[in-house]
């Protein structure tokens, strides 16, 4: 080891310290997938070597990662407009320039269309479509355009094109780092961070869609690869400074991932402070992620109380909301004992439903009116005793 940092002594990374700027190749440990043979849903479990890389974390934080296209939509994109793979392009405020196959897999965003690229790819065709469409009283009809496709959809759609590559390659925006919760703690994972990342896969549009991350790391990342990180701290969530506050963690699905965190932190700092988890997923044969791990936590003593919500395995679908509405009456007695509560995951519709159950069991539970039920969680989001990672 000592051989290669003194070898690399000259290189940029060395004298930088790695970010988003300068992201850490970390090396992949292990791929896994943590969803049984039954399940419609793919979740990877990623293991990274930080090993040389300076990079810490701590609960609560979220890992960059910068992902590469997929490369058949890439070389999709190239069929389409008969574009010659090695021409040079310029992208970037800098100026870089580099073959158009490398610019589109490794540095522009092509699955995401915005109003302004096709505003302006307008310049490049006379299709009466488009022209139409990016006419300021149609702006509700191109943002809706826009909703769940992609570049090679605006291509295929608009043409014929007077633009060049660099014309098209002028237009896009340079690819955005992945954000993801870390799964794992520092202190019990020394040199590694751990991911818990759900392939996002769908047909929209008459087209299978993929998840450019997600589906880079399902698919095309193998043990021994690398992949481009860099830590992102998550001020807003975090556990509390005292061991012996308890804590309360609603995490369905992905959402699960900061909680592994949180209780391997605790179980090496063997805190006193107890822990209650609210998990969910569709069907508790294939769906339970981290199973094994959980309910030996639970049976060390490590997790106090673990509830689990499998929406699909019953009549009437149940969510981690109604587990916390079924234990109100102790849920409220954890609260008023001094307890962090914490939610991560889907801010769409599990995160208003939990914050919804929240006041609804403050209310019942601490005998108050809705008014004063919300100006409890309030109060309680002011102490940072509630704290949400939603996305």
């Amino acid at each position: 080891m000592q051989l290669t940092l003194e070898n690399n002594k000259n290189t940029k990374s060395d004298k930088l310290p790695f970010s988003r700027t300068n992201p850490f190749q970390a090396k992949v440990l292990k791929n896994i997938n943590l969803n049984g043979t039954s399940s419609s849903k793919e979740t990877r479990h990623i293991e990274l070597s930080l090993k040389g890389s300076g990079l810490s974390y701590v609960p609560g934080d979220a890992l960059g990662v910068i992902p590469a296209n997929d490369p058949e939509l890439v070389a999709a994109l190239i069929e389409e407009m008969k574009w010659d793979e090695e021409e040079v392009v310029t992208v970037g405020k800098q100026g870089e320039t580099m073959p158009l196959k490398e610019a589109l897999t490794t540095y522009l965003e092509i699955t995401l269309l915005t109003k302004k690229i096709l505003q302006q790819a307008a310049a490049f065709t006379e299709n009466e479509e488009l022209q139409k469409l990016v006419m300021i009283e149609n702006a509700s009809q191109l943002k809706e355009y826009c909703y769940g496709r992609d570049l090679l959809d605006m291509l295929r759609a608009f043409g014929p094109w007077k633009a060049s590559a660099q014309d098209i390659v002028s237009l896009l925006r340079k690819m955005t780092a992945r954000l993801y919760s870390i799964a794992s703690s520092l202190t019990a994972n020394p040199d590694e961070v751990h991911l818990t990342i759900g392939a996002v896969r769908y047909t929209a549009h008459g087209r299978d869609r993929k998840g450019v991350c997600s589906v880079l790391c399902a698919e095309r990342v193998q043990e021994g690869d690398t992949l481009p990180v860099f830590v992102q701290a998550n001020k807003h969530f975090f556990l509390p400074e005292s061991q012996d506050k308890d804590i309360i963690m609603v995490g369905p699905g992905t959402g699960i991932a900061p909680f592994r965190s949180f209780i391997q932190e605790r179980a090496v700092n063997k805190v006193t402070g107890r822990s209650w988890l609210f998990f969910g997923d569709q069907h508790a044969a294939s769906d339970f992620l981290y199973q094994n791990e959980l309910e030996k936590y639970q049976q060390d003593g490590v997790l106090t109380k673990l509830d689990t919500a499998f929406s699909r395995d019953s009549a009437q679908k149940v969510y981690v909301q109604h587990k916390m509405l079924e234990n109100s009456k102790e849920l409220f007695e954890w609260l008023e004992n001094g307890a962090y509560f914490y939610v991560c995951g889907d801010k769409e519709h599990m995160a208003k439903d939990v914050n919804e159950a929240l006041i609804s069991v403050i209310e019942k539970e601490g005998a108050l009116t809705r008014d004063a039920a919300e100006a409890y969680l309030k109060d309680m989001q002011q102490q940072g005793r509630y704290q949400r990672d939603v996305y």
